[in-house]
């Protein structure tokens, strides 16, 4: 309840909202509906998470490179969406794999991740979290997954969401806000 005072109260001073999560496997409609009925009001434009930044990082400083994602398939479809070239995992080398959180994690995808970065793809990975918080308990996340392919293949990814640079970065530019002021 305090945190929704709070916000409508940043509202009523004209200040921007901005929420952000690192939980990547959603596409902006199910926060807005979420945050909704958890009384935020949110609005749409009002959301960002970690699979944005990674996506916005690829198209602006990678355009045109192929990647192989390990992710969900509202993911996929964001990354699809913002224009990034898919790997469908039949390729024989890639530019870049990106891991994430993924309910549909299979063997034949962290072998392929592996693969690629064996092979010399740059490795990312939308956010570093070990675990996803659910009603029944923790399950694992995306940085879970990126230990495992670290410890496969000696290849640490660079990270995007929450605390990372990048992330900041994002918000200061969309907001038009400095990041000081955040």
């Amino acid at each position: 309840d305090c945190a929704v005072s709070f916000i409508r109260r940043l509202r009523e001073n004209g200040k921007k909202i901005l929420f952000f999560t690192n939980n990547a496997s959603n596409v902006h409609e199910f926060y807005l509906k979420k945050l909704g009925r958890m009384g935020f009001e949110p609005q749409p434009g009002e959301i960002m998470t970690s699979g944005d930044v990674t996506a916005e990082f690829l198209r602006r400083e990678r355009s045109g490179k192929k990647v192989y994602l390990v992710g969900t398939d509202q993911l996929r479809s964001e990354f699809e969406e913002s224009g990034i070239s898919l790997s469908d995992g039949t390729d024989e080398n890639v530019d870049i794999v990106v891991t994430s959180f993924d309910t549909s994690l299979s063997y034949r995808k962290l072998e392929r991740a592996c693969t690629y970065v064996r092979r010399g793809a740059e490795y990312f990975s939308t956010h570093p979290d070990l675990n996803c918080p659910t009603e029944n308990g923790f399950i694992p996340d995306s940085g879970a997954i990126a230990a495992l392919i670290t410890a496969s293949t000696g290849v640490k990814p660079m990270y995007f969401g929450k605390p990372y640079r990048e992330t900041v970065d994002m918000i200061s530019e969309i907001t038009g806000e400095a990041k000081e002021n955040m």
